[in-house]
C-alpha cells in the first residue's frame, strides 16, 4: 500500500453482548486492511428482554467502552470514528438517558434499525463469499437478524427478538438447562420465525450466519476436529457437528462451558441460547449445514466507506488477491511476466492434465502471490509467504482452495510439493494435482530468473516420452534455461514425461504502418 493515499477509520459496533472497536487502513476502492482491534464486554443488553430498558450496570459498562474508544480516537489521532448501536440501544425505553450519559465523549452513533442491521450484514455476505443467493443471518446479543440476499443485494430482512442475552435470561434460568427450559425457546423461535422457515424452505439457497457466537460455536468445533487451518471465515458449519456440540453444551454448567476451547469466557453463559437457536433452524429448514462468515455489521459499515454503491466488488477472488498483494508488494513486471508464463505452459501442457478453469484461476492467484514473503526478507521467502497466504481471509476462496495456494507459493522455488498438515483439506487427485500446479509455477519462476522478461513466451512440443518447452526471447536466455532445467526432477513427477528446454529465437515485431 502506498503511503501518501493511506486513509484510516474506525467503526465501533456497539452490541448487546460486546462493543468492538476495529480501525482499517485502506485506499478508496482498492485495497484495505484491518490495522488495530479493541474488544469490550458490556453486556448492555442484560434484563432488557425482562424490564424493556438497559440495567445501570450495563449502561455503565459500554459508557467506559465508548470512553476508551474517545481516549483511542485523541490518542491515535483517528479523524474518522463513528459507532454504530444495535438491537439493545435501539429497543430500550431509556436509550436517551444511555445517549445523554455518553454525549460528552463526542462520539456519533448511529442507531440502525433492524432492516439497516440486517442490510449491512448482507453486504458482509456478498462482499465475503462467492455466491449470487443466500440466507444470511445474525445472531448477536439482543436480536437475530435474518436477511434475504439475491444477485449479491439485499431484498430484504428484519430483526428477531432472538438475541442470545435475551434468550439466555427468558427462558434458561436452570445451570444446566433443563428440557422444559429448552422446549420452551424453541417454541419462542417457532413464533417469532414460523413464516421466515417456511420461505427458507422453498428457497433452498445457502445459510450464511455471523456474530460472536457462530464464531465461537465454529471455533469450538475446530479445535475439537483438531482443523487445520486456523480460519473461520468460510468455513462450513455441518449440521451433525452443531448438534454435538449443542449436546455438549446444554449438559455442562457455564462455568464449564468457559473452559471450552474456542469458547469465550464471557460467552459462557449465553452461547448455550444461541446454538440451540441455529441448531433448531437447521432442523427446521433441513439443511446439512451453514456457512460461517468472519465478516459482519462491522465489516458491512466498512464496505460502504470504501466502496461506491452499490458497494460490491466485481471479483470477490481477484480482489482478495491483488488486496494481498497491495500489501506487500513485489515487482509489477517480475509478477506480471511470472503470470504469463505459467498460464501459457498450464495451456501448453493441458494435453498432459486435465485441470480446468478453476484451477488456472489458482494457479494466476499463486503467481500474484508467490513472493509476497520478500517483504520479509529473501532467506525462506517462499515459507514467509506460505504463511501470509494462509493467514489472511482470502474471500471468495474455499479453505481447500487457500490450501493450495499458501502450498503453491510454498513450494513455488524448491522442494518437493507434499500437503503435510494441511492433508486433512485435501480431496483425491489434489496431491497430483499441487505437483502439476507447483511445477508450472516454478518453471515459470525460474523463466523469468533474472527479472528481465527475457524469456517472452514459449510453447511446448509432447512426443514420446519427452516433452520440449520452446523458450522465445529476444536473445538465448541462458541463466534461465540453466536454471529451469535443474526442475526436470519435479516436471517428470508431475506431467510423467521428461523436460527438454530449448531456445528460439523470436523475430522483433514489425511496427505498424502510420500511414
Amino acid at each position: 500500500m502506498y503511503e501518501s493515499r493511506i486513509q484510516r477509520t474506525g467503526i465501533v459496533d456497539l452490541g448487546s453482548n460486546t462493543s468492538r472497536l476495529v480501525v482499517f487502513a485502506y485506499q478508496p476502492g482498492r485495497s484495505f486492511r484491518l490495522i488495530d482491534e479493541i474488544r469490550e464486554p458490556v453486556r448492555l443488553g442484560e434484563s432488557l428482554g425482562r424490564s424493556g430498558t438497559m440495567s445501570q450496570a450495563g449502561m455503565e459498562r459500554a459508557a467506559a467502552a465508548l470512553r476508551l474508544y474517545a481516549k483511542y480516537r485523541e490518542a491515535m489521532h483517528l479523524e474518522d470514528l463513528r459507532v454504530i448501536a444495535t438491537s439493545a440501544v435501539r429497543d430500550a425505553s431509556n436509550r436517551e438517558e444511555f445517549l445523554e450519559m455518553v454525549r460528552p465523549f463526542g462520539l456519533p452513533i448511529d442507531i440502525l434499525s433492524g432492516e439497516e442491521e440486517a442490510a449491512l450484514g448482507v453486504l458482509a455476505v456478498a462482499n465475503g463469499f462467492p455466491m449470487e443467493e443466500a440466507w444470511v443471518m445474525d445472531l448477536g446479543g439482543g436480536s437475530m437478524q435474518i436477511s434475504r440476499m439475491r444477485d449479491r443485494i439485499f431484498q430484504t430482512g428484519q430483526a428477531y427478538p432472538l438475541g442470545a442475552v435475551r434468550l439466555y435470561e427468558a427462558f434458561l434460568s436452570s445451570d444446566p438447562p433443563d428440557d422444559a427450559e429448552v422446549e420452551a425457546l424453541e417454541r419462542k423461535a417457532a413464533a417469532e420465525l414460523g413464516s421466515t422457515v417456511e420461505r427458507m424452505r422453498d428457497e433452498s439457497c445457502p445459510l450464511v450466519a455471523m456474530g460472536g457466537s457462530i464464531r465461537n460455536l465454529t471455533r469450538a468445533v475446530q479445535k475439537k476436529n483438531n482443523y487445520p487451518l486456523d480460519r473461520i471465515h468460510g468455513f462450513f458449519l455441518q449440521r451433525g457437528e452443531l448438534e454435538t456440540i449443542t449436546y455438549k453444551l446444554l449438559h455442562l454448567r457455564a462455568s464449564q462451558r468457559s473452559s471450552i476451547p474456542g469458547i469465550h469466557p464471557d460467552r459462557g453463559d449465553i452461547i448455550v441460547a444461541a446454538a440451540l437457536v441455529y441448531r433448531w433452524l437447521l432442523r427446521q429448514t433441513d439443511r446439512d449445514g451453514i456457512w460461517v462468515s468472519g465478516q459482519g455489521v462491522r465489516e458491512g459499515a466498512f464496505y460502504r466507506i470504501f466502496l461506491p454503491p452499490p458497494h460490491s466488488v466485481g471479483d470477490i477472488r481477484a480482489f482478495s488477491v491483488r488486496n494481498l498483494f497491495a500489501q506487500f508488494p513485489q515487482s509489477e513486471f517480475h509478477t506480471q511476466q511470472v503470470r504469463h508464463l505459467a498460464l501459457r505452459l498450464f495451456q501448453e501442457l493441458s494435453p498432459l492434465h486435465d485441470l480446468g478453469q478453476s484451477d488456472s484461476e489458482l494457479l494466476e492467484a499463486s503467481c500474484w502471490l508467490h513472493d509476497i514473503g520478500m517483504t520479509l526478507g529473501y532467506h525462506d521467502h517462499h515459507k514467509h509467504g506460505a504463511y501470509l497466504v494462509e493467514s489472511f481471509n482470502l474471500n471468495g476462496f474455499t479453505h481447500r482452495q487457500q490450501a493450495l495456494l499458501a502450498l503453491l507459493v510454498r513450494y513455488h522455488r524448491k522442494g518437493t510439493p507434499k500437503w503435510k498438515r494441511l492433508k486433512a483439506l485435501a480431496r483425491p487427485g489434489d496431491k497430483r494435482k499441487l505437483r502439476q500446479l507447483s511445477c508450472c509455477l516454478r518453471l515459470a519462476e525460474f523463466l523469468e530468473r533474472s527479472r528481465g522478461g527475457r524469456v517472452r513466451d514459449l510453447r511446448a512440443e509432447i512426443s514420446g516420452p519427452d516433452v520440449t518447452i520452446f523458450c522465445q526471447g529476444q536473445e538465448n536466455p541462458f541463466i534461465e534455461l540453466w536454471e529451469t532445467r535443474k526442475q526436470s526432477d519435479l516436471f517428470e513427477k508431475a506431467f510423467k514425461k521428461k523436460l527438454v528446454l530449448e531456445y528460439e529465437a523470436q523475430k522483433e515485431a514489425v511496427p505498424a504502418s502510420r500511414s
